[in-house]
């Protein structure tokens, strides 16, 4: 019990960038070198170009844990916890995939939901997000201060209305997105057996943005009232909804956002 609070300092340090870390400066460098997979802390990439060279510099996939490079796994085994942290989530679902599967054989399908996640994963790779989940038919981005600074909300709904767009002009499947903003813990949780130390983001928040995603229509953003408001959006008043969500005892307010139609349509980044 003595390193938990030294551990969640860490933790908070890792995913606020209060003050700078070097995980914050190798997600600036690594991001730009080819090609995914990629260590889900640094984003160090695994293979193409950037592969061979982060073997040079002696970093790799671990062997516990193939999501990890080996250096960020040191210390993730090495610093069990994590933080709870106010971070902004984007989860994106593929509508109807089921009656998809039915209609095709195994291997298009697969063909299909790789394509998506390869659009899916470059978008939000490109806007910093760290990947949270690539499973079933969904995609999952958590929009983390180290990066997007006070403006994840912002940065998480650019990225919605980027990766909308680039599914319909490269994959052409049917694609609900929701994002919501709020209170997450965000650390390490373990396999069988305690073995292996996964990344990731629990709590209310995260099962939230879950519903909105698969309460979304294709081509539909639905985006919480309260990262609405934290992203600052200036695009008039777009469609307000309350919808009936699984758990929530109240109402929940959301508001329908569409894909960027053209770069004029774009918000500004965060500054």
């Amino acid at each position: 019990m003595e390193g938990k609070p030294t551990n969640e300092a860490l933790w908070r340090s890792l995913w606020t960038g209060d003050p700078p870390t070097k995980v914050h400066r190798a997600r600036r460098i690594f991001r730009h070198l080819p090609t995914g997979p990629r260590c889900k802390i640094c984003y160090a990439p695994f293979h193409g170009i950037g592969g061979p060279l982060m073997r040079l510099l002696g970093c790799q996939p671990s062997r516990k844990n193939p999501h990890f490079c080996n250096t960020c796994d040191t210390f993730a085994v090495t610093h069990p916890g994590g933080a709870e942290i106010e971070l902004t989530i984007l989860f994106a679902d593929v509508r109807g995939s089921t009656a998809m599967a039915e209609r095709m054989t195994p291997a298009a399908f697969k063909e299909q939901m790789s394509r998506f996640y390869s659009v899916a994963t470059d978008v939000l790779i490109g806007a910093e997000a760290l990947l949270d989940k690539i499973v079933g038919d969904e995609v999952g981005g958590l929009f983390l201060p180290i990066v997007a600074g006070r403006q994840h909300a912002r940065a998480a709904v650019n990225a919605a209305r980027d990766l909308l767009a680039a599914v319909a002009s490269r994959v052409q499947l049917p694609v609900g997105v929701g994002v919501h903003t709020g209170i997450a813990y965000l650390g390490t949780v373990e396999g069988a057996g305690g073995s292996v130390r996964d990344i990731a983001a629990v709590g209310d928040t995260v099962n939230t943005t879950a519903r909105l995603a698969s309460a979304a229509a294709a081509g539909e953003i639905l985006v919480s009232e309260i990262a609405y408001s934290a992203a600052g959006l200036d695009l008039g008043d777009p469609p307000r909804r309350l919808l009936e969500l699984k758990g929530k005892r109240e109402p929940f307010a959301v508001r329908v956002l569409s894909p960027i139609a053209s770069s004029a349509d774009r918000l500004p980044a965060p500054s």
